[in-house]
């Protein structure tokens, strides 16, 4: 990197870590209770606030889902990124190629099948939390395997893309024969999972959830220069030694580990693993990994903060899915991708 473009790095970096702390702010500030903002600060830092509801809505409800916020932007930001190069594909993303829906299943599967045991999560407590990260873990792999299947057989992007919707609708009809068979209590929260929502997430699934995103991202960043080598074609990859087929089964896992484990927690928040990595090369001009990563995964942070306070509607008592406002989002910025590029091609 010329000493030009490291200094526009790291100011994008500082750019984008200072607004990640206001919006931070922002979001534990924003909400349908007024706290003023001394007491935040007091609550999060000194002492005691002058309120126990206000130290219970935001050390047990705001801050959570704050965390959520980072945790989710981060994680989804990543796995769009390297969907898109596993795939070569502009549009690839967890959302659109299924791999949320097979997380989903999964979810569904483990949720559900409780209730036939006579069971609930409730009643499994840290249990629960661990199975669903890994049912959501392996439902998305066994999409993603499925989709690397396919796509060494065809060469078509477009084909393999209308293949992974195809797939998401198919595992998205079979959740809906789980549900038809399902009772009352666990159809209810799955429903409400599927609308996604930071909002629910607990500190006790925080201190799962932390640590597995963190080690997805830090993995993601390890093999970067695998995933450069990826990008320029097989052929040039495997010239300077990357070995193809370990470097497509670590692409799969640590995507099904960032992607399934908070799909299992927040549901299948969309959108956000598509726009995300298109807005860091536009910002960056470049398709470097080892600086494409912590861009975006600090974009994909400032996009749900504000997703998340825009879902939260400042000063009104409801709130939104926020899966409907990253759709908003991304809905547009994916019809501009398929406008200015007129047909959909290759990354490299």
């Amino acid at each position: 990197m010329t000493p030009e473009k490291n200094s526009t790095f790291l100011i994008l970096i500082l750019a984008l870590s200072i607004s990640i702390v206001i919006l931070f702010g922002l979001d534990l500030f924003l909400g349908s209770v007024n706290i003023p903002f001394k007491e935040i600060i007091k609550i999060l830092f000194t002492e005691d606030a002058t309120k126990k509801s206000w130290e219970i809505i935001v050390l047990e409800s705001r801050l959570p889902k704050a965390i959520a916020a980072v945790l989710c932007g981060s994680a989804l930001s990543v796995a769009g990124l390297k969907m898109q190069t596993l795939f070569k594909n502009p549009l690839a993303g967890p959302y659109i190629l299924g791999i949320s829906s097979g997380a989903g299943l999964g979810v569904a599967i483990f949720i559900m099948g409780l209730s036939f045991l006579g069971l609930s999560t409730v009643d499994l407590n840290s249990f629960s939390n661990i199975g669903i990260v890994i049912s959501s873990i392996i439902g998305s792999t066994l999409v993603l395997l499925l989709l690397l299947t396919i796509i060494n057989r065809l060469k078509d992007i477009m084909t393999v893309l209308i293949l992974g919707v195809m797939i998401g609708s198919a595992i998205t009809a079979l959740i809906g024969i789980i549900q038809y068979f399902s009772y009352d209590t666990q159809l209810k929260s799955f429903i409400m999972w599927t609308m996604g929502d930071l909002s629910s997430i607990t500190n006790s699934q925080l201190s799962i959830l932390s640590p597995t995103i963190i080690l997805g991202l830090i993995l993601s960043f390890i093999i970067s220069k695998p995933l450069n080598a990826y990008l320029m074609g097989e052929s040039y990859a495997k010239s300077i030694g990357i070995n193809i087929k370990q470097t497509r089964v670590l692409i799969i896992l640590i995507t099904a580990i960032l992607a399934g484990s908070i799909t299992a927690y927040c549901g299948p928040i969309g959108f956000i693993g598509i726009i995300v990595p298109h807005l860091a090369r536009m910002l960056t001009k470049t398709y470097n990994h080892s600086i494409l990563i912590p861009i975006v995964a600090l974009l994909g942070i400032n996009i749900l903060l504000v997703a998340d306070i825009i879902s939260q509607l400042p000063g009104s008592e409801k709130s939104l899915p926020i899966n409907s406002i990253t759709s908003l989002i991304g809905i547009p910025f994916i019809v501009w991708i398929i406008l200015k590029n007129k047909k959909i091609s290759n990354l490299n």
